[in-house]
């Protein structure tokens, strides 16, 4: 337990820099990443390890040397990467979503566990004290039983992410040229064969469905976890989605995606219902006019209209006189020592980390059901559009 790490990243710039920064009380002997110009500053900062481009051969000609793996790819790689690293039996932290389809969600689950390596998915808000608040609301039963749950992002489509992460756009038909300093085919890797070109990197992969996994995939992990926590959601029972037009190649512009779960135990059925590119739930009746509801929020709505509602940045009650007579709920969970601490702990053989696979990917199943909705959109006969799910 006092010893460090040996520790991979299969990725080395965007979010992957910050995971493997977060970690670097631990030895980093290897980094691995298709885009040298994009891994520059991690490789300046670790001299040391061992640089490749491809983590096949990392994981190959490494396997004696290393304990744990970072996967911070684009998402169409985060079942590839985290799979080869399961079979060296070598611990994982992967980012969110865990994988690019349900299958793939399923399937990582099942060899982690098989496996018995410490895992995390890197939805970092899970460790977070605002994570811990709602569940402890919810324990005390402040506003009743919970029968809607409403969650809201502006992402794609607001402010900087206009350039940034466009969707609703078809495929670029010009051809440049692939930079020298990226891998193009390692790239792609398991995604269908398409020329290179700069709409699709980086960050911009977010949006295409050959990719990325749209809005869904890069939110819903941070702001579902708390309500599944507090709400003790698993799996639904139905999914069914609204949007923008939907093509074959990117995400719609905005999306409404409802999910239905049944009851558990003493817990009332819930709707849960998804927002992106800005669109928003209606105003509660307990919530007046004037208060301000966020361009990103969860909300969940309890007996007689009482409501719980979150910026992410605190959890507040309403209507105000019910919060005001109500005050705080009592600390009955223990904190996070931190979400990268939570993983180092685990690979050591401490607790299971808290977003480990066993609790990230059936979570990631049910929120990649989202986009099997949005994409069942695209079929002719749209006679039927509920999902109907069957876990």
């Amino acid at each position: 337990a006092n010893e460090t790490l040996n520790i991979a990243s299969i990725g080395a710039g965007g979010q992957a820099a910050s995971d493997i920064q977060n970690v670097a009380s631990q030895n980093i002997v290897a980094l691995c990443d298709v885009d040298q110009d994009r891994a520059a500053g991690m490789f300046k900062k670790f001299p040391k390890a061992k640089q490749f481009k491809d983590y096949r051969v990392m994981l190959q000609e490494m396997a004696s040397q290393i304990d744990a793996v970072i996967v911070g790819t684009p998402d169409h790689h985060h079942f590839h990467a985290s799979m080869a690293a399961i079979r060296h039996r070598k611990h994982v932290y992967c980012e969110k979503p865990l994988t690019h389809s349900v299958w793939e969600a399923r399937e990582l689950t099942l060899a982690a566990r098989k496996a018995g390596v410490a895992t995390q998915m890197g939805n970092q808000a899970q460790a977070t004290e605002q994570t811990r608040i709602v569940q402890e609301f919810v324990m005390d039963n402040a506003i009743g039983q919970i029968h809607e749950a409403h969650i809201w992002t502006d992402r794609p489509s607001r402010g900087l992410f206009d350039e940034y992460w466009p969707q609703g756009v078809s495929r670029p038909t010009d051809e440049p040229a692939v930079p020298g300093t990226l891998a193009w085919d390692l790239w792609l890797g398991p995604a269908p064969e398409r020329p290179y070109h700069s709409a699709y990197l980086p960050a911009k992969w977010r949006g295409w469905w050959d990719f990325g996994t749209g809005a869904l995939g890069d939110i819903a992990c941070h702001y579902f976890d708390p309500v599944f926590r507090a709400l003790k959601l698993s799996a639904p029972t139905t999914v069914e989605a609204s949007s923008t037009r939907v093509n074959t190649e990117t995400y719609p512009v905005g999306s409404m995606i409802t999910f239905h779960f049944p009851a558990r135990g003493d817990m009332a059925p819930v709707k849960l219902v998804w927002y992106d590119g800005g669109l928003r739930p209606p105003r509660p009746a307990a919530i007046k006019q004037g208060d301000v509801m966020g361009t990103n929020g969860l909300l969940l709505v309890g007996d007689d209209d009482a409501v719980l509602m979150s910026d992410w940045n605190s959890w507040k009650m309403y209507p105000e006189e019910r919060a005001t007579q109500y005050g705080t709920p009592p600390k009955r969970l223990a904190r996070s020592v931190g979400h990268h601490q939570e993983w180092i702990d685990a690979c050591k053989g401490g607790p299971a980390a808290g977003s480990n696979f066993d609790w990230a990917g059936p979570m990631t199943e049910t929120i990649l059901l989202g986009n099997v909705a949005l994409r069942s959109q695209l079929r002719e006969d749209l006679t039927k559009t509920k999902l109907e799910w069957d876990a």
